[in-house]
């Protein structure tokens, strides 16, 4: 079992959850984040003094997969993320250890869904 966190453009969040739901990932959390990268965030002029390092923002999708889905939603995030442009943003993949389903008691993969 597999958690892969993905930090993307809040404008790719639709385009990567049609293909997440084309391959069959449907149990995905997504939160608005703030953040920046190596862009450094977005410099502005305000009152004739320049302000540097501005937090922008981004969407983080959190998705528990069983191994056979670890491909197929790097694939889809990858797909639907990409523009070629600086702060496409990033995919984290993490070792799930256990996951529990409370309202069953299921454990482990069955309880990812």
């Amino acid at each position: 079992m597999k958690y892969i966190i993905a930090v993307i453009q809040p404008d790719r969040v639709d385009e990567v959850l049609r293909i997440l739901e084309e391959k069959e990932i449907h149990l995905v959390t997504v939160t608005t984040v703030l953040g920046r990268g190596r862009q450094k965030g977005i410099s502005e002029v305000y009152r004739g003094h320049k302000e540097a390092g501005r937090l922008l923002k981004k969407v983080k999708l959190e998705i528990a997969v069983n191994d056979e889905f670890v491909k197929p939603t790097l694939d889809a995030i990858k797909e639907g993320a990409r523009t070629g442009h600086v702060g496409d943003g990033k995919i984290f993949i993490m070792n799930l250890e256990e996951c529990y389903r409370i309202r069953t008691g299921e454990v482990g993969g069955v309880a990812i869904g």
